[in-house]
């Protein structure tokens, strides 16, 4: 029996002297790429949302970076400094008795947005086995909040108090969700099923949410005292894919914004200006970062229009940046900013004989972090570095400028990724 014993014990010593200690890396995962975002002792690499630098309502205690639950549906929520597009995410977390929280991922931080969760996806948290109030399944832990949920015949949850262990998995549109070792949730993100459920639910009115290709890691103070440790991510390659924007017949893949008329005939979408001859915008329902695209466009009268790139919209009113499409002498395939610093290319008068006025022209735009370059009928018409586009990302939307009597023609839309 001693000798049982001694045995057990040495086995439980070098168990124990096996296990790797929290918040670090192993041999393995450092070869495959993998960084800590939490040290084990403090919150560098973190900062509140649309705030400082200084962390408030979280601490760090036991190797955990602990949200205190001081935080409601708006404030308290923290975001990792960088930002990541394509990744794998791991994470242990526990939470406190009828507790509520979540980790969003692809979060933009603007002024527009109150809350992290009107741009980021969010992998659910929740006391399930005791929570206070009845939960929809889009609630429980482990769903794409309000989307996806999570398949109840896999899903192994600990009770309140007891670590968990989760994983997102983010790669080019394939989502996955894990919960203690077991794939629950797996979708293709930005498919018309996609779209479908995102404006048939919970954000029919947040026309933003979901649609950025990068953006901040969120941890979520919902109110409820939530445990964070061994915060791990490795960023996945790229795979750039390529469009037809438009497909000749309807619509499929834009939105309007505005009362001006948008409609497809002979092979080719129409703008024109509506009774009230306001601004009207045609844009992708999703959102393209880096790209080389190529467009034909007629001015059938006034043509003053423009393609706007990474641009955000609130009904009418667009933040972002166009290539200038417009009347001769006005500058067509320069770069302006709207509500902000306005032009920040001109063309070269001796290139405004590029644009063939009523008929079709070939506008091109490469598009790759800080750097534009655009393109009339084959001639190179400007080259822009700016950061504050390499900073941005949004929708790609067709214009109707406004007190003016705009028809104008576009054709052969077609975009691929960088």
């Amino acid at each position: 029996m001693k000798n049982i014993l001694i045995l057990v014990f040495i086995t439980i010593y070098v168990l124990m002297g096996c296990s790797m200690p929290h918040n670090t890396l192993s041999e393995v995962e450092n070869k495959d790429g993998w960084q800590l975002l939490f040290d084990g002792s403090s919150t560098n690499g973190w900062k509140m949302f649309n705030g400082s630098d200084t962390v408030v309502g979280w601490t760090v205690e036991d190797q955990s970076l602990v949200a205190l639950g001081k935080g409601g549906d708006i404030g308290g929520d923290i975001v990792s400094e960088r930002q990541f597009k394509n990744f794998e995410l791991k994470w242990d977390w526990k939470i406190e008795p009828q507790g509520n929280s979540g980790v969003m991922y692809h979060v933009i931080e603007d002024e527009k947005f109150a809350a992290p969760y009107l741009t980021g996806p969010a992998y659910q948290m929740i006391d399930d086995l005791d929570f206070p109030q009845e939960l929809a399944e889009w609630q429980l832990t482990g769903a794409d909040y309000a989307m996806h949920i999570a398949d109840p015949d896999k899903k192994v949850i600990k009770k309140a108090g007891e670590w968990n262990t989760s994983r997102i998995i983010f790669d080019n549109g394939h989502v996955e969700h894990w919960l203690n070792g077991v794939k629950i949730v797996e979708f293709e993100a930005w498919t018309d099923k996609w779209f479908e459920l995102k404006n048939s639910g919970k954000w029919e009115n947040a026309p933003e949410y979901g649609l950025a290709q990068k953006g901040h890691i969120c941890l979520q103070d919902h109110g409820s005292k939530t445990w964070f440790r061994n915060i791990k991510i490795r960023e996945l390659p790229d795979k750039p894919k390529s469009f037809d924007l438009f497909n000749g017949d309807n619509l499929n893949g834009w939105v309007e914004f505005g009362s001006e008329k948008w409609y497809v005939e002979e092979g080719a979408i129409i703008g024109e200006n509506g009774p009230d001859k306001e601004y009207g915008y045609l844009a992708t329902t999703r959102y393209f970062n880096d790209f080389d695209l190529s467009l034909e466009f007629k001015q059938v009268k006034d043509g003053n229009s423009g393609l706007f790139f990474r641009s955000l919209l609130e009904g009418t009113k667009i933040t972002g940046w166009q290539v200038e499409i417009a009347p001769p002498g006005k500058d067509t395939g320069g770069v302006y900013e709207s509500y902000g610093r306005g032009w920040l290319i001109q063309i070269p008068e001796e290139k405004e004989d590029a644009l063939n006025y009523g008929e079709w022209n070939t506008l091109r735009i490469r598009l790759e972090g800080s750097k534009v370059t655009t393109w009339l009928n084959g001639k190179q018409m400007i080259e822009l570095e700016d950061e504050k586009i390499g900073q941005a990302q949004g929708r790609i939307a067709l214009q109707i400028h406004s007190d003016s009597d705009v028809k104008i023609m576009f054709r052969a839309l077609k975009l691929q990724e960088l």
